[in-house]
């Protein structure tokens, strides 16, 4: 078994060190000022972007976010080095809200011009996404569109899932016939096969919509996201300076 490398090891330690302050202090507190928001909401704040990587929604969620960050991280950064692997897992984490926020705005541009053209006011919009209460007739499409426009408003990014995909994807890169199993299905499978089907599943799952796993609602878009840009930043690196050993 590889020995953890230096950044895994830090990285770990400030995820936990938030799971516990969570803990602590409350998620509702700390999700207000660290989880990631839509950015039409009033308690976004710009360093969210960052700081939701290192939130997480509950022990599972970072059991296995933690377990695959310790397995995969280590390989990898025994083989870019530790500025590269940062830039890999931030760049990774980036990618996942460019994603999910893009899909989050793509689905909110398209449902609220509808409802203001069905006569619901702005205000009147603002004050259901505040309080989730209206005292006005709506039709059964309007009541489906505002719950949905609702849930985009007051959505909630937490987890290193993002990163952790394009941590994934440079893995899979580096060990193309590495074989990995789902906990639910001990099969192995090698990476450069595996990796790409899960993608394919995120994929799938962000245009149909799945149910929650384990409790936790997934963004599968930020998981496509991270994996997207993962893809990105390896092609560079190997592009540009990779060698048998080590990019650097």
């Amino acid at each position: 078994m590889n020995r953890i490398t230096e950044t895994v090891k830090h990285l770990l330690i400030i995820n936990v060190i938030m799971f516990v302050a969570t803990l602590v202090i409350g998620e509702a507190r700390m999700f207000d000022l660290f989880a990631l928001h839509y950015p039409e909401n009033g308690i976004f704040k710009p360093w969210q972007i960052v700081t939701h990587m290192f939130m997480h929604g509950g022990f599972t969620h970072i059991l296995f976010n933690m377990f695959a960050l310790w397995m995969f991280g280590t390989a990898v950064e025994q083989r870019l080095g530790s500025k590269k692997f940062l830039i890999l897992y931030f760049a990774a984490g980036l990618g996942a809200v460019l994603f999910q926020l893009g899909f989050y705005y793509f689905e909110y541009s398209q449902i609220v011009p509808e409802l203001q053209a069905s006569g619901v006011s702005t205000e009147a919009l603002m004050d259901i996404f505040r309080t989730g209460k209206w005292n006005f007739p709506t039709t059964a499409l309007q009541v489906e569109q505002i719950n949905d426009a609702f849930q985009v408003y007051n959505a909630t990014m937490v987890g290193a899932s993002g990163c952790i995909m394009g941590v994934l994807v440079a893995f899979g890169i580096l060990n193309p016939n590495a074989e990995l199993m789902l906990i639910f299905l001990p099969i192995p499978i090698k990476a450069k096969y595996f990796i790409p089907l899960l993608v394919g599943y995120d994929i799938v799952s962000g245009f149909l919509g799945s149910p929650s796993v384990f409790g936790m609602n997934i963004a599968h878009w930020a998981h496509v996201g991270g994996a997207v840009v993962g893809l990105i930043v390896m092609q560079f690196l190997k592009k540009n300076t990779f060698n048998k050993y080590r990019i650097d």
